[in-house]
């Protein structure tokens, strides 16, 4: 009962402060767009501020192995589990190689896409920190991997959060102008099998996946006066057509030669769910692997960093290069218009987790 009432006096510190709009403030919401006051109100009712960490090592085995094991059993969602626009974080949340919550560090992910679904180590962290660094918590160290809903009825934030990373054209997700960037989408994904159908032979490939794209890309051009293609989108769009074939194929060859079933493809897209007896692919999916099959997509689709600019008005961004470079500018530049002000402690926490995604970069060949 003590216990009890400690952490409700706690949940009250932003009221008694003179903050009740900040009261049950998530552990992993951001901290952007609040004062100095707000961050040390709310800061004071976190359990742990650990501020920013290391990365974590690369996993030593990448050979295929059962992910789909004992030890990693699905499981329904539970009410307050929080999933969102990323099938593959989604999968790893229900099947318990993250948090079933849905709420995790940044190396809990990098460890998690790693080991269950064989994501090289570089790619891992280059989109694991380039979203956290505008969508995480930097003084908790904790983000979601979508959106919840507060017991007010207010959406709190996680990756779903429009324009930071997550993006417009994506494979089964709706354009966040029509209401929706986080939640399967039923039509799109017939959009896909039509595309496997008309020339994939059934199957998604990469000729199928870039058509789909493509029929993405033009849609959202033509419908959605908001729409945006900008680096890291341009990047990430590109990248996560690869994704199915990657990675939602049981036991894929190093090479990435096996064409992905549309009802695993579901499986992963839909239910959150590995199908029965799925294996990982056949060594790490890096920087090296996506390049290669980002430049086929590429090859097939050829939009451009750009944005609309009303209703069927695409205009390309010619200073926009579309690299890992301009994207790592273009988040540092982000995070710091996001923390206009910081506490002390949020901005060591800011800057060391903008020194580690510079160390993500690598040696990339995008």
């Amino acid at each position: 009962m003590k216990l009890q009432n400690l952490a409700i006096l706690v949940a009250l510190v932003p009221y008694s402060l003179g903050f009740p709009h900040l009261a049950n403030f998530p552990e992993y919401r951001s901290l952007a767009g609040l004062s100095p006051q707000e961050v040390r109100a709310v800061a004071r009712t976190f359990s742990s501020v650990p501020g920013a960490q290391p990365l974590p090592p690369p996993i030593s085995d990448t050979s295929a192995k059962l992910v789909y094991d004992a030890a990693h059993p699905y499981q329904p969602d539970h009410p307050g589990d929080i999933r969102g626009p990323c099938p593959g974080l989604n999968t790893l949340a229900s099947h318990g190689y993250l948090s079933r919550t849905g709420v995790a560090t940044p190396a809990e992910i990098i460890n998690a896409v790693q080991e269950g679904f064989n994501m090289g180590w570089n790619l891992a962290s280059f989109v694991t920190y380039g979203t956290f660094i505008v969508d995480g918590n930097h003084l908790t160290n904790l983000m979601s991997i979508g959106a919840n809903t507060t017991a007010e009825d207010q959406l709190t934030p996680g990756l779903n959060i429009h324009g930071n990373f997550e993006g417009d054209a994506s494979t089964t997700r709706g354009d966040y102008y029509f209401g929706d960037n986080y939640s399967f989408n039923e039509t799109l994904f017939d959009q896909l099998v039509y595309a496997a159908n008309l020339v994939g032979d059934g199957m998604i490939t990469v000729e199928s996946a870039s058509l789909q794209k493509s029929l993405r890309i033009n849609d959202s051009i033509a419908r959605n006066p908001t729409f945006s293609f900008d680096t890291p989108r341009y990047l990430t769009a590109y990248a996560e057509t690869t994704f199915p074939l990657a990675f939602f194929v049981s036991n894929q060859t190093v090479d990435t030669t096996i064409n992905a079933t549309l009802d695993d493809a579901r499986s992963f897209y839909e239910m959150h769910q590995y199908p029965d007896g799925f294996y990982r692919r056949q060594g790490a999916y890096d920087f090296p692997q996506v390049s290669a099959m980002f430049d086929m997509i590429f090859g097939m689709v050829r939009v451009r960093p750009g944005r609309n600019e009303g209703v069927n008005n695409f205009v390309v961004n010619p200073e926009d290069n579309g690299s890992l470079c301009y994207a790592y500018q273009r988040q540092t530049n982000l995070t710091a218009q996001l923390y206009p002000n910081p506490t002390s402690e949020l901005e060591t926490a800011i800057k060391a987790n903008l020194v580690t995604f510079y160390k993500t970069l690598g040696d990339p060949e995008l």
